[in-house]
């Protein structure tokens, strides 16, 4: 993730602001005057130092005997970026920058991007030259871009298109309609899924869409695997939220292109991402790798019958715990969410705990001066501009601060911020302010942090919560949630509709107790399984995660520190 300045200088007289009144943009000239919250410090993520070339254990080596497959959609290498036959890895990085695993990688792949990429997913060689595989990398905004001839370290920008928002996940699973090109299957919020045949045109790469069924709604991963079962076709897998691996085989039908689905056992949900390496062994069938919570990666051998032979560790143990995202990886992929908690002590300072990728915080940093922040209403909020990292929000004498920028005055109508992401459906942070009557309203971001559409009333009756959290994804459809606690201790879940106008269904119960904790925290993906996670602390100071089992669920508490009642706020 990048570095985000908590900067708290106020706009001067030369500067322009915004002001909110009555749920209105209106422009109004700042002055020097203008209340601003103190400056702060910068918070910063730890350097990423790319793991060493990662050695599978079948790559290279044929088994013997073993005869390849030779029809058109059989296991493509769909991401040999070094020529030697050979898939490899491609993933983000904490640091929000895509970078591949190979002995001439160097530095970020495609340099330092403006807009951090959601997803990435490799999809080989499109148009039959000589040169290197084409990559498809998907924006937070709905844009999915082709970039072609890739290396190690580069690859050239040649199309994009809008709009794919709609979908929650989109994978290569490699040939389907025997044409040797790798396709395109896209699960729409619904859980609809469509089929992108290829074209072979990398200005034009894709086909309309045809759907394939719905109900694809009930896995939380979804993945190509290339042909894994020795007839030639392209095959996917899936993963219940019960951590049940399904199989669904290739067969060849335009009309229907994959047959019924087959179990292949249970056990999967120890892993937060799982993903394709192509065919290592050069025997026609696809291989793929597993990483579990604590970023340790497994390594599972195709057999040919559409099942794998058992796992083999590969590297460290936490090796892999700083990738983010793993390129064709079969989760939900999430970016801007949340990137952990702030917390401010009583002294008035305030704190950064960043996430692991392992269901754990990270170590704590200072994000503030001291003090700096005694006496102020803040909120840690999903990201609400394009860089990837959370932004603070701030109202100091009604006026709203986001990262230290005025927005504008009437703020202090209201007694509750929440920031869970995009709520509106067009891949834009937005914003939710409860006034001090109970009513709900939704201020839609503008994709800068700079401002924000009239508001849109929610509801009334909001003021039944002494909490109001959302980071992300609850329900595992891929749009962002919220949860609100009511004073007794029950928890509610309000899923969200990416819709603006009515931008949640009605709520449901989802736990109760929730009332011993002193703080309720919404802190984003703590494991990186692309579901938001939660947050409880105790009133002697020690903070329990709640991770996301999806759909609508959460894991039993598991404590992860001590210490944290020296905090008056933690958001």
């Amino acid at each position: 993730m990048s570095s985000t300045r908590l900067s708290t200088r106020a706009r001067l007289a030369a500067c322009t602001a915004l002001a909110l009144s009555a749920g209105m943009l209106l422009a109004t000239p700042a002055s020097a005057d203008e209340p601003s919250p103190r400056p702060g410090a910068e918070k910063s993520a730890p350097a990423f130092t790319p793991p060493p070339v990662l050695e599978r254990p079948t790559a290279g080596a044929p088994r013997a005997g073993a005869a390849a497959t030779t029809g058109v959609g059989a296991s493509p290498q769909l991401s040999d970026f070094d020529g030697d036959g050979y898939s490899d890895a491609i993933f983000r990085a904490w640091d929000g920058n895509l970078y591949t695993n190979t002995p001439t990688s160097e530095g970020p792949f495609l340099g330092e991007t403006s807009e951090p990429v959601k997803d990435v997913i490799p999809i080989g060689n499109q148009d039959g030259d000589v040169s290197g595989p084409e990559v498809l990398t998907l924006s937070a905004h709905g844009v999915l871009a082709l970039y072609a001839d890739a290396t190690p370290t580069y690859a050239s920008y040649a199309w994009q298109g809008g709009g794919w928002n709609i979908y929650n996940k989109v994978i290569a699973p490699g040939d389907v309609n025997d044409d040797g090109r790798a396709d395109l299957l896209a699960r729409d919020h619904g859980g609809n899924l469509y089929l992108y045949y290829a074209t072979g045109n990398r200005y034009a790469p894709f086909s309309a869409r045809v759907k394939v069924g719905g109900g694809w709604n009930m896995y939380d991963q979804l993945l190509g695997i290339g042909d894994n079962n020795g007839d030639g076709w392209a095959d996917v897998l899936a993963r219940d939220p019960a951590g049940t691996l399904w199989f669904y085989a290739g067969q060849g039908d335009k009309k229907a292109p994959f047959a019924g689905r087959k179990a292949l056992g249970g056990g999967w949900n120890a892993y937060n991402q799982i993903f394709p390496v192509g065919d290592d062994n050069h025997d026609g069938n696809g291989e793929m790798i597993a990483r579990d919570q604590q970023g340790t990666l497994w390594y599972y051998t195709g057999r040919g019958n559409g099942t794998f032979a058992g796992r083999v560790k590969l590297g460290d143990v936490g090796g892999w715990k700083g990738v983010t995202q793993f390129g064709g990886a079969g989760n939900i992929p999430v970016t801007g969410d949340k990137d952990g908690i702030a917390a401010r002590d009583k002294a008035g300072t305030l704190f950064w705990y960043g996430p692991t990728n392992t269901g754990r915080l990270g170590d704590r940093a200072q994000y503030s001066d001291i003090g700096g922040w005694a006496g102020y209403t803040y909120t840690y909020l999903s990201t609400l501009n394009p860089d990837g990292s959370s932004d603070i929000a701030a109202i100091f004498r009604g006026g709203l601060y986001v990262e230290g920028e005025y927005i504008g005055g009437g703020w202090d109508v209201y007694n509750a911020l929440a920031g869970p992401g995009d709520l509106s459906g067009d891949g834009k942070g937005d914003l939710l302010a409860r006034d001090k009557s109970g009513v709900l309203y939704l201020y839609r971001g503008n994709g800068s942090g700079t401002g924000f559409a009239s508001r849109i009333k929610v509801g009334s009756g909001w003021n039944a919560y002494n909490k109001i959290v959302g980071a992300g994804d609850h329900t595992g459809d891929g749009r962002a949630d919220i949860v609100a606690r009511a004073p007794g201790g029950d928890l509610y879940l309000y899923a969200g509709t990416g819709n603006a106008t009515t931008p949640f269904t009605g709520r449901e119960k989802i736990g109760a107790g929730w009332h011993i904790y002193s703080h309720l925290v919404a802190p984003g993906d703590l494991n990186a399984d692309g579901k938001g996670d939660l947050l409880g602390v105790a009133s002697n100071g020690e903070v329990f995660s709640y991770l996301n089992t999806a759909p609508k669920k959460f894991s039993p508490r598991t404590r992860i520190g001590t210490g944290f009642g020296i905090y008056n706020s933690m958001s």
